[in-house]
């Protein structure tokens, strides 16, 4: 099931913030181009409630959020308590609303999958938002949420894998006590939040913190040799994947370097291992890097191959992206051509063997 909105479609930030371009709506648009999507397989995110939201998040934090949002302000003493509007959270006129529908979708990808099945939420993935403040971009942890909704539902066995480039903070300090669920996180070291260093195999938390120039080859050398066994030993009952697209080579922030083809292969990976699994979206700041590696995304949890040749219409979805960073380059050909990266296989390095250890 392909859960999404239209409330996704409205900007909400202007250049230069990495928000500032259609995100989650390229992906659904390619994925509907690419004739990839059957009667019945889409849903409509629904706007989560007061109650479900503070399943997590403090009802102070909301109300303030809900204030923003109905009169487009937030005072100064909020902005300083909530990150409202600060620190690159961006101010926007639905600031409540996109990320409870965010939020709404992702827990409606847990009850459709409480049977078993999979789920595509590729607007959330807020991993960085915490109880009581938005950080990191993130207003309403829908991760969290979604995890929430199947521990209510009775699952007692989760696991959480987070490929962002970006440490998954706010899932992991969320669940740091719960032995009901594992979080695994592989992000590029030093770079924002700055956690994520260590990890506590005991507790469930399983970190890996990848040098600059991280590729395919390494990410499927970290699969292979310790994020399937750990999620394996789990024996989980659902997993939660957030693959982002700020790790692939394309993108604007962060320094590694891998394909779409290599957030594929770790799907692949790991699809077999949970009789349910709901994927999520995270960060990606490129809309051609982001929109074809989640469109592939949804390819390979239907089982289409991805064809050499686009059809007509995807080459139109492409061709309509707008995207304020390099304006005046032209763009790489597979941006406007391929669903596909070029591969990024390179040499598995001492340093990412030794994170294996």
């Amino acid at each position: 099931m392909l859960i999404g909105a239209e409330v996704y479609r409205a900007a909400i930030a202007a250049p230069p913030h990495p928000l500032a371009t259609m995100r989650a709506p390229v992906a659904e648009d390619l994925i509907r181009a690419m004739g990839w999507l059957a009667a019945g397989q889409y849903r409509t995110a629904p706007v989560a409630g007061r109650a479900a939201l503070e399943r997590f998040h403090d009802p102070a934090y909301l109300d303030a959020l809900e204030a923003a949002e109905r009169t487009q302000e937030v005072p100064a003493e909020a902005r300083a308590r909530f990150g409202i509007g600060a620190e690159g959270n961006p101010m926007h006129r639905a600031v409540y609303r996109r990320p409870a529908t965010s939020a709404g979708g992702a827990m409606l990808a847990a009850r459709l999958t409480a049977e078993g099945g999979v789920a595509h939420v590729p607007a959330a993935g807020n991993h960085h938002a915490w109880p009581a403040r938005a950080s990191g971009f993130c207003y309403i942890n829908d991760a969290v949420l979604a995890l929430m909704e199947w521990l209510d539902l009775g699952l007692e066995r989760l696991v959480y894998l987070d490929l962002d480039a970006h440490h998954g903070d706010g899932v992991e300090a969320a669940f740091a006590r719960d032995g009901r669920v594992t979080t695994i996180s592989v992000h590029e070291a030093g770079r924002w939040p700055r956690t994520g260093g260590t990890s506590d195999a005991a507790a469930g938390v399983f970190n890996f913190a990848v040098p600059e120039g991280f590729c395919d080859a390494e990410l499927a050398f970290l699969m292979e040799a310790r994020i399937v066994p750990a999620i394996a030993a789990a024996r989980p009952e659902g997993i939660v994947f957030l693959p982002g697209a700020d790790a692939l080579a394309d993108d604007p922030m962060s320094r590694l370097a891998l394909s779409n083809r290599g957030l594929w292969a770790a799907l692949e990976a790991i699809r077999g291992l949970a009789p349910r699994l709901i994927v999520l979206g995270g960060g990606g700041y490129n809309p051609y890097a982001l929109g074809r590696a989640w469109a592939g995304l949804w390819g390979v949890l239907n089982g289409h191959a991805v064809p050499e040749a686009l059809p007509p219409a995807a080459l139109d979805v492409l061709a309509g992206i707008s995207y304020f960073r390099g304006q005046s380059r032209p763009r790489p050909a597979h941006w406007l051509t391929r669903l596909d990266d070029p591969p990024q296989a390179g040499l598995v390095r001492d340093e990412v063997r030794r994170l294996a250890a």
